[in-house]
């Protein structure tokens, strides 16, 4: 099996590791905690609005999207899902606070470039093959992660979600999020 599609298939799961590293380590205080919630506010929007976008075709098991997706934060970011979980985490960290906060950041942030980086890579070789120039022409112009200042305007070809069934695709990331605060909660009030 192609690592890639390893990575691919159990990127739920790959974060556990660290999700239990960041609990264990949890200490929270100060204006770290409250950078660390506005952050995951910041990601969950970013990811509110590109599951909106993409028309709910984000939580597969397979590579592939049934059509090409260049509105809403697509036109800034190729990857605005995973830039979400990205500082989602990077946010849960700075909660969770603890002797570790700064050197389990760093590990976090790099866990994450290198599971998505190798993700991207087979994402946009399959979908090079399957939406041929239109896809290069956006890869071209569209960065992965740094956000373009102006949207691209391409032609996309997703409908949007109504926000209700976006919010529905979006329960398990709340699960996820919410689990991390009872625990980080927990952690620093019960067990002190």
């Amino acid at each position: 099996m192609d690592v890639r599609q390893f990575f691919f298939k159990n990127r739920s799961y790959t974060p556990l590791p660290l999700a239990f590293a960041i609990i264990f380590f949890a200490d929270p205080s100060g204006s770290a905690t409250i950078v660390g919630f506005l952050l995951v506010l910041v990601g969950e929007i970013i990811r509110l609005n590109g599951v909106h976008h993409a028309g709910g075709a984000t939580r597969t098991r397979k590579v592939g999207a049934p059509a090409l997706c260049t509105s809403g934060p697509f036109g800034y970011v190729r990857n605005p899902l995973y830039l979400g979980n990205i500082i989602i985490y990077a946010g849960v960290v700075l909660m969770a606070g603890g002797p570790f906060m700064w050197q389990l950041l760093g590990i976090t942030v790099a866990f994450f470039f290198l599971q998505y980086g190798l993700i991207i890579s087979l994402e946009e070789e399959i979908l090079t093959g399957k939406f041929g120039d239109e896809y290069r022409l956006y890869l071209t112009t569209v960065p992965r992660f740094i956000p373009r200042t102006t949207s691209w305007s391409g032609h996309n070809k997703t409908s949007p979600l109504t926000w209700g069934k976006t919010f529905r695709t979006e329960r398990r990331t709340f699960q996820v999020v919410a689990i991390f605060f009872l625990f980080i909660i927990a952690k620093a009030t019960i067990l002190r």
